[in-house]
């Protein structure tokens, strides 16, 4: 089987993260878990990851993040996305549409 290698993924790691953000706020492991069923197990993030990746877009302003009790009465700290982070969504998408177009050209589909 072949594997994602962590640094071309590196680079979406956000994007795959916002995605999930779109819908509703969430924390971390839930988004790890909706990572992991929408590439059917091809992509598990792992917890350092998602945690750093958390970390520097709370930096940059594109997620913020607060504290919830969930419904067992555990405290969690769930992210929700901006406005800057929708943007910074859109930026990543188009990056995406460039990269796939450059690096299709050195694909072959016959070996």
């Amino acid at each position: 089987m072949i594997e994602i290698s962590s640094d071309v993924i590196r680079g979406y790691n956000d994007t795959m993260i916002l995605y999930i953000l779109m819908e509703a706020p969430s924390y971390g492991y839930e988004i790890a878990k909706k990572i992991r069923a929408l590439t059917e197990d091809k992509y598990i993030i792992k917890e350092t990851t998602l945690y750093s990746a958390f970390t520097r877009m709370e930096k940059n302003g594109y997620v913020v993040s607060y504290s919830q009790n969930a419904d067992n009465g555990k405290k969690r700290t769930y992210y929700k996305m901006t406005d800057a982070g929708k943007a910074y969504y859109k930026e990543k998408c188009a990056e995406w549409q460039l990269t796939k177009e450059v690096v299709e050209h050195f694909i072959r589909g016959d070996e």
